[in-house]
C-alpha cells in the first residue's frame, strides 16, 4: 500500500540538515512497515533493531555513549553490516530505551554520515520527559493513519485519485465520479485508516477479518493505558476513552468531565486526558474566541472537543455495525455526523501544522466545527453530514468577525461550488481543502 509519508522520507534522506529521525505515531499505524519499506528501496541494506523483542541491545546503550562502540556492538551481535550513507539503521520501540534516545544526540553530532530512523509506539509519552529528549538533535516527523486518498490507492482506484487531483476549477463534479466516490467515503468510514483493517477489506473483502483487526487494536490500545506510571490513572484513562462516543453524540460536542462520570471534575481527570493526548490516540481542540494570530493566544482552555485519531476506531468504539454502509446517507450523519467531523478533522491534521480549533457562542447557541490557520489567514470550516445545507453560524462568524474572513468553508454532500466568499466542498475531498482554497483565493483576488 502506498504512503505519502514515502516522499516525505526521501527528503529527509536527500537533506543536507538531515539528522537522526523520530517517527511519531501510535501503534499500529504502519510505522515500522514503512521504515522497513523505505530502506528496501532507498538503501543497499537495513539494521533493524526492536528493544522490545530484543531487550539485550539496550545495554548497548547503558555501556557507552561512544558511537562506534554501539555500532560495532550492534553489528557484532545482529550479524548485519552497517555502512555510512548505504545502510538505514531502524531502531523500533525506542521507548523502551531511553538511553537509545538520548543517543540520538551522539549520533547527530559524532556520526552525521550514518542514516538512522526511530519508530515507537508510545513515543508521545516518552517524549514528555525531559531527561530522554534530545533537543535540537533529531529531526521529527508524524505518521497518521491512512488518508482517504491514500485508501483509495490500496482499493485500486487510482483514476478516481486522479480525477481528484486534476480538479482545478471550482466548478461541479462529473455526476459519473460522485456518486462511487461517496460510497468508497461510506466505506472508509467503516474500515478507517490503520494499514491492516483497510488490507483486510481492499485486498480480501473480508468484513469480519477487518472488524476483529480493528477490535484487535483497540484492544492492544487499552492494554497500553496500563503503561501511564501512575497506576490510579489507569482506570481514569479507560473511561475518558470509553466516553469519547457519547461527548460526540450531543449536539454541543464539548467536552464535558460528567460525561465520563456522574460528578467528574477536570482536576481529576485531566493528567489522564494529556496521557491520551499525549500518545496521540486522541486529538484535542480547543475553542477559540476570535481568528486571531497567533491562534493559540485566543484559546478558551477550559472549553474544548476531543476526537480520536482514527474514524475506524470511532465506528468500533461506537459499536456501530459495518452494515450501516448498505443504508443511504445513515454513516455520514449517525450520532449527530460524529464520523463526518471525525473523519475531516483527521484529514486537517495532515495537512495543517497547527492544531484546528473551533469557534461557539451562547444564547442564542452558534457554533463553526474548525479553525485552521493557512499561512497568515484563519478560515471557518463547517461540517453538514448532509446535502441542501444551510450555514447559519457561518454566516453568524461572517457577521461577528467581518474583514477577517476572507473564505468561508462548507464541507458537506453537495457538489464543489464557489458561491461569493463561501466554498462548497464535497466530504470525499477533504483531502484537497488546502489546495482548494488556494484556488478559490486566487480566484476571488482576480
Amino acid at each position: 500500500m502506498e504512503r505519502v509519508l514515502i516522499k516525505q522520507l526521501l527528503e529527509w534522506k536527500k537533506s543536507p540538515y538531515r539528522k537522526p529521525l523520530i517517527l511519531k505515531g501510535v501503534r499500529q499505524v504502519g510505522k515500522t512497515w514503512i521504515l522497513k519499506e523505505f530502506g528496501r528501496r532507498y538503501y543497499d541494506n537495513c539494521a533493524y533493531f526492536n528493544f522490545d523483542e530484543n531487550e539485550e541491545y539496550r545495554q548497548f546503550f547503558e555501556s557507552t555513549k561512544d558511537v562506534g562502540r554501539i555500532l560495532q556492538n550492534l553489528m557484532m551481535a545482529s550479524g548485519q553490516k552497517i555502512l555510512p550513507e548505504k545502510t538505514l539503521i531502524i531502531f523500533d520501540e525506542i521507548q523502551d530505551c531511553p538511553k537509545a534516545i538520548n543517543a540520538m544526540k551522539y549520533f547527530c553530532e559524532n556520526a552525521p554520515q550514518y542514516h538512522v530512523a526511530c519508530a515507537g509506539s508510545l513515543l508521545g509519552i516518552a517524549l514528555a520527559k525531559p531527561s530522554s529528549f534530545p533537543v535540537g538533535k533529531v529531526n521529527f516527523m508524524q505518521m497518521d493513519p491512512m488518508t482517504f486518498t491514500e485508501f483509495l490507492l490500496a482499493n485500486g482506484d487510482e483514476n478516481l485519485v486522479n480525477y481528484l487531483e486534476s480538479v482545478n476549477t471550482l466548478e461541479p463534479l462529473l455526476e459519473p465520479f460522485v456518486n462511487p466516490l461517496y460510497e468508497k467515503l461510506k466505506m472508509y468510514y467503516v474500515t478507517g485508516g490503520m494499514p491492516e483493517p483497510v488490507l483486510m477489506w481492499t485486498r480480501d473483502r473480508d468484513v469480519d477479518a477487518m472488524r476483529r483487526a480493528l477490535s484487535d487494536i483497540v484492544g492492544a490500545y487499552e492494554r497500553d493505558f496500563a503503561k501511564h506510571p501512575n497506576t490510579s490513572e489507569f482506570p481514569k484513562i479507560s473511561m475518558i476513552w470509553r466516553s469519547i462516543p457519547s461527548q460526540l453524540s450531543r449536539e454541543n460536542k464539548k467536552f464535558i468531565y460528567k460525561v465520563v462520570k456522574e460528578g467528574a471534575r477536570a482536576r481529576e481527570y485531566e493528567d489522564a486526558l494529556q496521557w491520551l493526548v499525549d500518545a496521540r490516540l486522541v486529538h484535542k481542540i480547543y475553542r477559540s474566541s476570535a481568528p486571531g494570530l497567533p491562534v493559540a493566544a485566543y484559546d478558551d482552555l477550559s472549553a474544548f472537543k476531543i476526537y480520536l485519531v482514527d474514524v475506524g476506531l470511532l465506528r468500533t468504539l461506537s459499536m456501530l455495525s459495518p452494515s450501516a454502509f448498505t443504508e443511504g446517507n445513515r454513516l455520514f450523519t449517525e450520532f449527530k455526523g460524529a464520523l463526518t467531523e471525525n473523519y475531516v478533522l483527521q484529514t486537517l491534521v495532515t495537512q495543517y501544522e497547527a492544531v484546528p480549533r473551533y469557534w461557539s457562542q451562547n444564547n442564542p447557541p452558534y457554533e463553526v466545527d474548525f479553525l485552521i490557520q493557512r499561512e497568515n489567514d484563519v478560515f471557518p470550516i463547517e461540517v453538514k453530514a448532509e446535502a441542501n445545507t444551510t450555514a447559519r453560524s457561518l454566516k453568524k462568524y461572517k457577521e461577528q468577525f467581518g474583514d477577517k474572513v476572507k473564505l468561508r468553508i462548507r464541507l458537506s454532500l453537495d457538489n464543489l461550488k464557489l458561491d461569493g466568499d463561501m466554498l462548497n466542498i464535497p466530504l470525499f475531498m477533504a483531502d484537497h481543502i488546502d489546495r482548494l482554497i488556494g484556488i478559490a483565493l486566487e480566484k476571488q483576488s482576480r
